[in-house]
């Protein structure tokens, strides 16, 4: 691997870990000041929001611009999101902020990739880069739960600035506060990401040329026979993600009777698995064997139903390793796929943003239903129920999807896939 994707691994797991730990963070603010169990779900959505609504933008902007910069003000809007959610701001209002940050970031991350490494190392890239994020999300969720936890806090709200009065007084303000560091480490990283060969894009158009753009772009990735495989199954994937995060929270405290620092292990461990999985993936896995792991997505549906029968941790844990290993599985291959056919359809960046908005709104799409659904009285079992339901009639029906094209359209498949395959080695 060539030397500046390291910084890229080092400023991507920095700010990661922030955002992991500022999550668990938001949870337990919105729970000690009292607000409604709906609100901590509909944290998941809110961060979700900025990046369909700027969709169209974020990704053109990460091509006229060096991404290390795009990622550099993408951090600096974190940061702002923080303090929003310290001096005054509803939190969901400034996780949101939050969550614009992250949407600018996003295509930068990952396109640099495609710009940096030839397209036979893009399946190892994503290994690493999914296997890093994820042991980022371990520990954040971890970090998380212990700075807003009863051994780490007190320690926290002890350090006072003299003179001055910050108006940080409880244990998931000052786990916050301190989070902020974090996302500087991050932006410094981002200053030495080197440039790329990689020819600038100019913003043309105008807001609705760049709309225009987007949907034509998205179209394109939509109707390639392997493109859209891919992208059916990395939204999916992600949209249930996503909010596995705050479920398995809400399931921790139903079934097993934890508070958020105990619950947060759990959703680290779901990750640990999701690691071992994307890493195994990376170096077992061919980009023209991708399409062989979608019926791993209706296994996984399956799986988490089963969560609703397990009360005990000694079961829970290895159940959540393997949860996680399963998607760690299938989502790898799959987005390399997606990336090499969004490479070669469009720029690295429009073709991260599409992923990304599609992603996104599957998150927001489930987290809203979620919120609601416990905004009605819903429990979490009946929601996991749900969930299961959903992800593995979808896979099922994204299988009878692939098996269709091949019948059907066999030549052009066949082209894709013998390109796919000249790519990878």
């Amino acid at each position: 691997m060539k030397k500046g994707f390291y910084t890229i691994m080092s400023a991507q797991f920095f700010s990661s870990l922030a955002d992991n730990a500022l999550f668990v963070a938001a949870v337990e603010l919105l729970r000690t000041s009292g607000e409604p169990e709906w609100q901590r779900a509909a944290l998941v959505p809110m961060f979700a929001l900025f990046y369909v609504l700027l969709a169209p933008f974020v990704g053109a902007f990460a091509d006229a611009v060096p991404k290390g910069r795009v990622m550099f003000v993408s951090n600096t809007i974190k940061v702002v999101g923080c303090f929003l959610m310290l001096f005054g701001s509803h939190p969901l209002l400034a996780y949101a902020i939050v969550g614009l940050g992250a949407a600018a970031y996003s295509p930068a991350k990952y396109g640099i990739l495609t710009e940096l490494l030839p397209p036979s190392q893009l399946v190892k890239a994503n290994g690493w880069i999914e296997g890093l994020t994820i042991g980022s999300i371990i520990l954040g969720v971890l970090l998380g739960g212990q700075l807003v936890g009863a051994h780490v806090s007190p320690f926290l709200l002890g350090l006072d600035l003299p003179m001055i009065d910050t108006g940080i007084d409880t244990a998931p303000e000052a786990a916050i506060a301190s989070l902020v560091g974090l996302y500087v480490v991050a932006a410094l990283f981002n200053l030495r990401i080197p440039r790329t060969d990689a020819t600038l894009q100019p913003m043309d158009g105008g807001v609705t040329g760049l709309v225009r753009d987007f949907m034509s772009c998205n179209s394109r990735l939509w109707q390639d026979k392997l493109g859209q495989i891919s992208l059916a199954t990395t939204t999916l994937f992600w949209g249930v993600s996503g909010n596995l995060r705050y479920i398995v929270l809400a399931w921790a405290a139903a079934a097993l009777g934890y508070g958020t620092t105990q619950a947060s292990s759990l959703v680290g461990v779901v990750a640990i698995g999701t690691a071992v999985g994307a890493v195994v993936a990376s170096m077992y896995m061919r980009l023209d064997k991708a399409t062989s792991v979608i019926p791993l997505g209706i296994a996984m549906g399956l799986l988490v139903i089963l969560m609703n029968v397990i009360s005990n941790v000694w079961v829970a844990a290895p159940f959540l390793i393997m949860l996680g290993a399963i998607g760690g599985f299938l989502v790898v291959p799959m987005n390399a796929l997606l990336q090499h056919r969004g490479h070669n359809l469009m720029g690295a960046g429009r073709s991260i943003a599409v992923q990304n908005f599609n992603e996104q709104a599957c998150i927001l799409g489930l987290g809203a239903l979620y919120a609601g659904l416990t905004k009605f009285g819903m429990s979490a079992f009946g929601a996991i129920s749900i969930f299961g339901v959903v992800v593995a009639g979808t896979m099922w029906l994204i299988q009878r999807w692939h098996r269709s094209n091949c019948v059907r359209h066999p030549e052009e498949l066949a082209r894709l896939m013998s390109l796919a395959r000249s790519d990878h080695h």
